[in-house]
């Protein structure tokens, strides 16, 4: 079994509030480094996008061409849309399919044993590897099975996509931090409103 990977990042609303997006997915959360609206550009520079996944990925090799840089803002972009147009009910595009298929047939990291005595294959694992995994993890969760869980966020002035992860899969919101909460606060406020 894979080891779990870190995910979610720290946004800045337009009020300049910052709040903790976790969505659900790694794949998704790489596509909120700069293709997914409203959220901006997170890589101006290769060494930005080896920050990004040495995060995530502790066996990577942080040091990222501006070849790298290219696959990955293309692997960004087709995720983005293909999680987007999930979230809407709609099939991604066959173009956007064929992009995260081309990084997926690419080999990704693979699992180790620890304790062994000798080193089998590089000690550190190439960004590409790491953007195949990335799209491995894509198909399984927008295939058929899974398609139902990737949802957009339910409050009016949102549309934060988010894949649930919730065992009951019900989760609402974005975050509770931003979404849910002004949503509580304003049913609060309704519920009072009518009582008086």
């Amino acid at each position: 079994m894979r080891q779990q990977r870190p995910q979610g990042q720290w946004f800045t609303s337009e009020t300049g509030q910052r709040w903790w997006f976790d969505p659900g997915a790694l794949s998704l959360d790489f596509a909120y480094t700069g293709a997914m609206p409203p959220q901006p550009e997170s890589w101006s520079t290769p060494v930005d996008l080896g920050a990004w996944l040495a995060e995530r990925f502790e066996e990577v090799d942080a040091a990222v061409t501006e070849r790298d840089l290219t696959d990955a803002r293309a692997l960004r972009s087709a995720l983005a849309a293909a999680f987007l147009r999930r979230s809407l009910g709609e099939e991604p595009e066959p173009d956007d399919v064929d992009v995260i298929n081309l990084f997926a047939a690419t080999p990704d990291i693979p699992p180790a044993l620890a304790g062994g005595r000798r080193q089998a294959g590089r000690t550190r694992a190439r960004p590409s590897q790491a953007l195949s995994t990335l799209a491995r993890e894509a198909i399984v969760r927008l295939d058929d099975e899974h398609r139902a869980r990737i949802r957009a966020c339910e409050a009016d002035d949102c549309g934060y996509v988010f894949y649930d992860e919730s065992r009951s899969a019900n989760r609402r919101w974005c975050s509770m931090q931003r979404c849910g909460n002004r949503a509580k606060v304003r049913k609060h406020r309704a519920l009072k409103q009518s009582a008086a």
